[in-house]
């Protein structure tokens, strides 16, 4: 829990609802954030901190956050806003920030879609657009009149890849996975048509964001940005459509979320294009880096499973992943 005195004494500084009581409760945490809802006059707020046992890179981790979610503030970027941050340790014990309470449902907190996009199919498919529209907006914004010039490294993105990602994986190796060189041998080889760089989430999906109550669709907010950072938005734009459905037959994919009635992989693909300027010709190169990227980043999570039922479960998620990565390079006409 934290600590309301002391957390009241730092917003009291602050002027957010000076001398009133401080209402929080415990939202949602795990290893790496805990989520408080704080209430206090006219202040409703969600704080987000590390618990005390995350790793002290969490704490830069939160400042990054907040510059981004500050950043946004002015932009058509759906977001939360930004009320204040704190990396004094003696107040809470860890940096942490406020940004404004969303009043909205999270397609993860619900069980199946909330009325009415559980039988209107036709709003339904609102939740797929807002979602592309999401990204979309964010790879417009200007991060460098933003002042986000050094929150990541776009010059030779792509050329790096590969070579990052390898020296990662050759650190936390414990098996063979199947497709890695194959599809490592296809992505040395190929490069995006082209390549603008922008602001990107890192881990965008329908669990990353927040919608408002009632049809028709809007986005409340993008959340969760650990991963925020310069580099190449469409590779946002590939973790959506790598497990999007072909079609109204397709049942392969996102199943996570019931996806019965959502546009076409290539409708999500025309409105990102139609909403963001930005071509999608070449949208099997990113799909093919994403799941290998994936596929290398879980791996850290299974070999440091040990008795974690959890992480255990991305053993053959991995494999699935790095040989459809494979597989997605072999069989693409892109390049060739």
């Amino acid at each position: 829990m934290i600590d309301i005195e002391r957390l009241a004494t730092w917003m009291d500084d602050r002027g957010l609802g000076v001398r009133e009581p401080v209402e929080s409760a415990f939202v949602s945490g795990g290893t790496q954030n805990e989520i408080y809802e704080i209430r206090r006059g006219d202040v409703h707020a969600a704080l987000r901190i590390p618990p005390p046992s995350a790793p002290e890179t969490r704490d830069a981790g939160i400042l990054r956050e907040w510059r981004i979610i500050d950043a946004l503030d002015g932009t058509d970027v759906p977001h939360t806003a930004a009320i204040a941050a704190c990396e004094d340790p003696s107040v809470l014990g860890r940096t942490f920030y406020l940004m404004g309470y969303v009043d909205g449902w999270s397609p993860m907190n619900t069980d199946g879609w909330p009325p009415p996009f559980d039988t209107d199919l036709e709003a339904r498919k609102g939740l797929a657009f807002e979602l592309i529209d999401g990204i979309s907006l964010l790879s417009k914004v200007d991060w460098e009149a933003k002042g986000l010039s050094d929150l990541g490294h776009p010059e030779g993105f792509h050329e790096r890849q590969v070579d990052r990602w390898t020296a990662f994986l050759e650190r936390i190796k414990g098996r063979e996975l199947p497709g890695f060189d194959e599809a490592s041998a296809w992505l040395r080889a190929h490069r995006p048509l082209d390549f603008i760089p922008g602001l990107m989430h890192g881990d965008y999906q329908f669990a990353n964001v927040m919608y408002r109550h009632g049809a028709p669709a809007r986005m409340a907010a993008i959340v969760d940005w650990e991963m925020g950072t310069v580099g190449d938005p469409k590779l946002d734009l590939a973790w959506v459509v790598n497990g999007w459905p072909e079609g109204p037959d397709d049942t392969s994919g996102i199943t996570y979320v019931d996806m019965t009635g959502m546009p076409s992989r290539s409708a999500v693909l025309d409105r990102y294009a139609e909403v963001s300027g930005r071509q999608v010709d070449d949208i099997d190169y990113y799909c093919v880096l994403a799941r290998w990227k994936l596929a290398v980043v879980l791996e850290q999570g299974y070999q440091r499973a040990g008795d974690n039922a959890v992480l255990q479960t991305y053993g053959p998620v991995v494999l699935d992943l790095m040989q459809g990565a494979a597989d997605l390079a072999e069989s693409t006409d892109y390049g060739k």
